[in-house]
């Protein structure tokens, strides 16, 4: 009963990663239906206006005026008929894509044990959406498509959101804050809203959100910039606050306060502190803010859901023994310790030893080393346990096997006849250290 307890699935638990899943195209299949209402009550009001204008000089209009009104009228319709049409098949594609998604997580209430070859396959599914995830945000968008089309993921990522943010984050790197105010413009609704959530005490009309003040002071930055080949930069400049920045001094004081003293400051030569604020590392930093503020925005987690993935599992396993002064892929492993002490034994010891746990490993050792230890409830010792002469304690089988190893390596195949009697009169070897030791030495401890 306890066997089958412990390998039992919770896929409650096991879907604490996959919310984003279902989130992003929930979003945007609503920014869809709001995009659509936009477009249908701007039609309407248009449509309603010229036919009120039609109506009027209907007993005045000529034949030929009328049709060509009729004309226009139906245009706009058609126009609206074709967006309407391009937004429906977008929906259309959102929902499949929810549903395909919804399929793919019921398949984890189906399976029943952490056992069964099902739960393999749908786990090696998530591995690879994980690392199609973490391509896509690191910005190798043609390796993660093709990979993603290889391990047939495809409904299962969200490819052209961000590519999209990358196309505006890369535009800002360059110098460019066009794109990104359109951005912010499409969906300044739905930043306001963000802006109440996580500011509700300071909300007012006078808010706007840090990014979009962010790229209107790097464009007041810009005008100074000119301000040595066209000096009437300054003078744009200074409308440029007027109109975007001085408006929201109480939300953005500290920026503002910064807008007075750098319309006096020389470009070429600024002083601190204002001197930071024409360095051209402020482009990366706001496009780092732009990513941010996307991901924010659609739900999105703000790392890689493999960084999320990979630090529980580390944490889960992690124990103070895996960066004692005597593991080898410690980094602060003594020197003497580091070798395996004869050549020949290394392959065993690497085998037997410290690289059965991950966390010991060579390749995860550091990566592990800022994560909390695990916190377990039971503790998992090996059987007959028995104690060396430096302090360290194995189980009596593996230091055995090793041992045998160790004969194999020196003496040819180990015959089975008489084979623990061989077996016991080799030295023991630390699986961690190298070191040898005599059985004689050992002494078998007990829990108590």
């Amino acid at each position: 009963m306890a066997e089958l307890s412990a390998t039992k699935l919770n896929a409650d638990n096991h879907l604490l990663l996959d919310q984003p899943l279902l989130r992003l195209p929930l979003e945007l299949q609503r920014r869809n239906f709001k995009k659509s209402q936009i477009v249908i009550d701007h039609e309407q009001k248009q449509t309603t206006s010229l036919l009120q204008k039609a109506a009027k000089s209907a007993s005045t209009a000529s034949t030929e005026e009328t049709l060509k009104s009729m004309d226009v009228k139906i245009a706009r319709m058609e126009k609206l008929k074709r967006n309407l049409e391009t937004l429906h098949t977008e929906e259309d594609t959102l929902h499949d894509q929810s549903a395909k998604r919804i399929r793919h997580l019921q398949e984890l209430y189906e399976i029943p044990s952490l056992l069964d070859v099902k739960y393999e396959n749908w786990s090696r599914t998530r591995l690879d959406r994980l690392l199609v995830d973490y391509l896509l945000r690191a910005g190798y968008l043609d390796t993660a498509a093709v990979l993603a089309k290889a391990k047939n993921v495809e409904d299962l990522i969200d490819l052209n959101t961000f590519v999209a943010c990358h196309h505006i984050a890369d535009s800002i790197q360059k110098g460019e804050t066009k794109d990104a105010l359109v951005w912010v413009k499409d969906n300044r609704d739905a930043l306001k809203k963000l802006l109440e959530k996580t500011a509700p005490s300071s909300s007012s009309p006078q808010m706007i959100s840090t990014l979009e003040f962010e790229l209107r002071f790097q464009e007041y930055i810009g005008l100074l910039k000119q301000v040595p080949t066209r000096p009437i930069a300054r003078f744009e400049a200074a409308e440029h606050a007027k109109k975007h920045l001085t408006p929201h001094a109480l939300s953005h004081a500290a920026q503002n306060r910064a807008v007075a003293g750098l319309l006096a400051q020389d470009p070429s030569n600024p002083t601190e502190p204002y001197a930071e604020y024409f360095s051209p590392s402020r482009w990366i930093v706001l496009s780092q803010l732009f990513v941010d503020t996307h991901h924010l925005l659609f739900n999105l987690p703000a790392r890689p859901l493999l960084h999320v993935a990979l630090s529980a599992g580390l944490s889960a396993l992690k124990t103070p023994a895996c960066h004692s002064s005597l593991n080898p892929a410690s980094a602060a492993v003594p020197e003497e310790h580091a070798k395996f002490a004869p050549a020949q034994h290394r392959g065993a010891l690497s085998s037997i030893g410290a690289s059965l746990c991950p966390i010991c490993s060579i390749e995860l050792n550091e990566l592990a080393r800022s994560v909390p230890y695990a916190h377990h409830t039971k503790s998992s010792v090996e059987n007959d346990a028995m104690m060396l002469p430096n302090g360290r304690v194995y189980g009596r089988d593996r230091l055995l096997e090793l041992v045998k190893k160790n004969l194999r390596a020196n003496a040819g195949t180990l015959k089975t006849t008489g084979s623990i009697d061989k077996v016991t009169e080799g030295p023991v070897i630390d699986p961690v250290t190298g070191n040898h030791y005599s059985w004689n030495d050992l002494k078998k401890v007990y829990i108590t």
